[in-house]
């Protein structure tokens, strides 16, 4: 789908970089959110960034996709335009996700889907959080699909492996190299942020 939003290009000009962190787990008694406050909480400390917490649970998107070349029903456009315009609106997307049978969830699929323009030459880092693996499968399965939605992935994440013994009760980090991670994410995703919101508003990109 991808007309439904005001500025695919996002947030051109100066100031922060609008960084949409994006829950992509909407089962019952999911960890994401203690991840996606976490992850945004860095983001708050920086001049050059700020957070739009996007909750897929919160702001649910329809399940079932209108056929092809026909347009979504009254009331999924009401659902769409509570996430649409915000993605529509970043500069950069941080996907926060678990790992569901070595990938990742299939309502953050859902959301992807929804959306094409959105994702259109901006960046997009990945915390994600499993057992052994720390979600890194759930994240190289999201790289190629948001290759095909002419996304740029970066090359660092930040993963918590075995995240249930890793955070104390305030939800920070118990490992205090996780913050290190953390702002070495970031700053990538600020290079990459600044470059191609500077390149879109020079030469908008058609896709």
């Amino acid at each position: 789908m991808n007309d439904l939003n005001d500025n695919p290009n996002g947030g051109l000009g100066a100031g922060p970089l609008r960084v949409a962190v994006l829950v992509g787990s909407t089962r019952d008694g999911r960890f994401g959110p203690v991840v996606a406050e976490w992850t945004a909480g860095h983001i708050a400390q920086r001049e050059d960034m700020e957070a739009d917490l996007v909750d897929l649970v919160e702001t649910p998107v329809p399940t079932v996709m209108p056929a092809f070349g026909q347009q979504p029903s009254d009331e999924d456009v009401a659902l769409l335009g509570a996430v649409a315009p915000r993605l529509a609106a970043a500069d950069a997307f941080v996907i926060v996700t678990p790992e569901y049978n070595h990938s990742y969830p299939a309502a953050l699929k859902n959301a992807i889907d929804w959306h094409n323009p959105q994702w259109h030459a901006k960046p997009v880092a990945f915390v994600s959080y499993g057992g052994i693996s720390g979600g890194l499968r759930a994240v190289e399965h999201l790289r190629g699909v948001l290759a095909e939605l002419h996304a740029v992935t970066i090359r660092n994440t930040v993963s918590f492996h075995n995240y249930g013994d890793k955070f104390d009760a305030d939800g920070k980090p118990l490992d205090p190299e996780c913050d290190a991670a953390a702002k070495s994410l970031l700053d990538q995703l600020t290079w990459w942020g600044l470059a191609l919101r500077d390149a879109r508003a020079a030469r908008p990109y058609t896709g």
